[in-house]
């Protein structure tokens, strides 16, 4: 059996497979969860990423508003469904004016790490990089340097240090709607300085596994457990109708984590129902959240969906790790 090392989180939202459901992750039958309905000021929401706070749920939220100008906006919740979400951005404080200077923020990541929250973010500074901030309550916001140089996409922070050093995976990009897209490992001893950076693992090749052949990225913050960390991720493929996201799993050695134990093949779920297939972007499974109970192995998982609205599916860490060992493409 597969053991989550993470806490205890009995309250977590949760619904059980549906009979006679064979696949490794199921979606929530009250999908989706969050809609533009949610928040008035926006056109959509997506993309967005949740943590435990209080007796509750903390969560930061991609919002597109009424002019599609992308920033990111704060939300609480009492059971990690209905959600309460702020009509206005988040301000920041910023050791220098230059760090917080606008241009836009999207796809937010949130983790607790040692005694606070952190967020990170594509971030707008002479084109994309990776923004991150961090708070103690959800209600004051410190933005710290920008992890690197432009062009960055999918900053995800690992929930605890990597041999003395903060860790980090991204995926380095260019300016626009990137055709390209590998995901690579960093660490920092102080969240300011990073190096030591790795390759993890890049696109399919050939016909072997075609779904993640264009680009794949980090999800949600890699979930710790006994045989290595669980990294769900993105990946894509070039259609005559454009790209295709998917969702797929990986196991990453836990004290190399630029070493890959094992990597789904097969897809984990993508765009089927009407609500991820249509949208301002179609087409789009895109994970970026996740909850667990170490006490149950239970999983939630937070997708976009279709660029337009929020989603939540179950799987189980056992289900899920065997799954991925046992249908892992041959690098």
């Amino acid at each position: 059996m597969v053991t989550l090392i993470t806490n205890a989180l009995p309250n977590m939202p949760w619904q059980d497979r549906p009979a006679h459901h064979t696949a490794p992750v199921w979606r929530y039958d009250a999908n989706p969860i969050i809609t533009k309905a949610d928040a008035p000021h926006a056109n959509s929401i997506f993309n967005s990423a949740v943590v435990p706070f209080g007796d509750g749920y903390a969560g930061v939220f991609r919002c597109d508003d009424l002019a599609i100008s992308m920033d990111i906006y704060v939300g609480f919740s009492d059971d990690g469904l209905k959600w309460d979400i702020s009509s206005t951005p988040l301000t920041f404080k910023g050791v220098e004016d230059a760090v917080t200077t606008r241009e836009y923020r999207y796809d937010p990541r949130v983790v607790f790490i040692e005694d606070r929250y952190y967020i990170t973010w594509c971030n707008g500074y002479h084109g994309p990089t990776i923004g991150m901030a961090y708070t103690f309550d959800f209600q004051t916001f410190h933005q710290m340097e920008n992890l690197f140089l432009p062009y960055n996409r999918n900053g995800v922070l690992f929930p605890r240090k990597i041999n003395g050093n903060y860790a980090v995976l991204s995926r380095p990009s260019d300016t626009g709607h990137t055709p390209f897209g590998d995901i690579f490992y960093s660490e920092s001893p102080d969240l300011t300085y990073w190096g030591k950076h790795r390759f993890v693992m890049g696109t399919a090749k050939g016909d072997e596994s075609p779904w993640q052949s264009t680009k794949i990225g980090p999800g949600p913050c890699p979930i710790e457990t006994d045989e290595g960390w669980l990294l769900i991720y993105h990946g894509v493929i070039t259609t005559c109708n454009g790209f295709v996201y998917r969702m797929g799993g990986a196991l990453l050695d836990l004290d190399q984590p630029w070493k890959v134990i094992a990597r789904s093949r097969t897809y984990l779920l993508g765009p089927d129902e009407d609500y991820e297939r249509v949208g301002d972007v179609p087409n789009v499974f895109f994970p970026v959240g996740a909850l667990t109970d170490s006490d149950t192995g239970r999983i939630a998982i937070y997708y976009g969906g279709a660029d337009t609205v929020v989603g939540l599916a179950f799987t189980e860490v056992n289900t899920l790790v065997e799954y991925i060992k046992a249908n892992t493409m041959m690098e």
